[in-house]
């Protein structure tokens, strides 16, 4: 039997206020967040402590003196251990002073992105102007012909973490059909085929992330697997609120913090340490260092990947046991109650 004109019509407005009010508060702080973190990143960038080494240590104390905190001076013996440390990704740039002294040399790195290279060298041409001196520049880790902008690390982050993110949402409603432990291999499985699948398309295919295609593959699938189990993890343990926490954490803070666009050492203090902390700069700092750096430093953002993905996995097997000794706690009424 059909409800009648007036029985549908006190159904709909029976609806609760939060079934209505509760998303479209959730869209509102998503774009709020969206919009504050990516412009307000990139609204005004100052350096922070970026690494130089100078070779020659009255040099380096007129350069920490002029720049203040904007620069971390670290002495060099010499003009190859400055440049070499440049090489090895301990540093943003190099600077040396000719034989004659007139000239200052300042050797970067365009692998670590436009807007690093673009802060070091206007500090060093003022710092150069004030003392009368003439600086010549020179990119001695150029960026690939096929990434001319410095962006490709990150679109493929980008990427491997939206990819990862979708399946986890689509994963929390196959409760009823899936297997705990199957949902959990499908992830797995998901992640690491689309790291290599991601490495071979920005890799061999388009040539934009000429990185060695497996620890590449390693990397990106890291990257989904943190990013996957990290969705699954929320949306198990917070319900409805879970997936608008993972798309604030991982693809809004995330990403506008992963130093791509703009680089660590020129985001605010809060923006540095999310960097380092969440998986997509993670990521981006990872894939970096394999491409230009020979994997110079990449151990501790694949650590963090590793970290992200091997928790929120176990978090994720455990929820079962935790919620049936939840249950038998004595007094559980209460507890739940509360």
């Amino acid at each position: 039997m059909h409800p009648t004109p007036h029985e549908a019509a006190h159904r709909r407005s029976a609806v609760p206020v939060r079934a209505w009010l509760q998303p479209a508060l959730i869209g509102l702080v998503i774009v709020s967040a969206f919009i504050s973190c990516y412009i307000g990143v990139q609204r005004d960038p100052q350096p922070h402590r970026l690494p130089i080494s100078v070779s020659g240590p009255l040099l380096g104390d007129r350069l920490q003196q002029a720049l203040g905190d904007a620069v971390d001076v670290r002495p060099a013996a010499s003009t190859t251990d400055a440049r070499l440390a440049l090489e090895r990704h301990d540093v943003v740039a190099a600077l040396s002073a000719t034989d004659h002294g007139d000239t200052l040399r300042l050797d970067v790195a365009g692998a670590n992105g436009l807007s690093t290279t673009t802060a070091v060298k206007n500090l060093v041409t003022a710092y150069g102007h004030g003392a009368g001196k003439n600086v010549t520049v020179r990119d001695v880790v150029p960026l690939d012909p096929y990434d001319a902008r410095g962006l490709a690390g990150f679109y493929v982050s980008f990427g491997v973490s939206l990819a990862g993110f979708v399946l986890a949402q689509n994963a929390l409603g196959l409760g009823q059909l899936l297997h705990l432990r199957h949902r959990l291999t499908l992830i797995a499985g998901f992640s690491a085929v689309s790291g290599v699948l991601a490495a071979f398309i920005a890799g061999p295919v388009l040539g934009a992330v000429p990185a060695p295609f497996l620890p590449l593959a390693f990397t990106l699938a890291l990257l989904s697997a943190a990013a996957a189990f990290t969705t699954k993890l929320l949306g198990t343990y917070l319900g409805p609120l879970g997936v608008p926490v993972a798309t604030l954490l991982l693809l809004t803070i995330g990403n506008s913090t992963s130093g791509a666009t703009i680089g660590p050492d020129l985001l605010p203090g809060v923006g540095r340490a999310l960097s380092a902390a969440l998986p997509p700069g993670a990521a981006v700092r990872a894939v970096t260092d394999l491409t230009y750096f020979d994997g110079a430093h990449a151990l501790t953002p694949l650590a963090t990947l590793a970290l992200w993905a091997g928790g929120a996995a176990v978090l994720v097997a455990l929820r079962p046991r935790l919620r049936e000794a939840v249950r038998q706690l004595p007094g559980r009424g209460v507890v739940r109650a509360a």
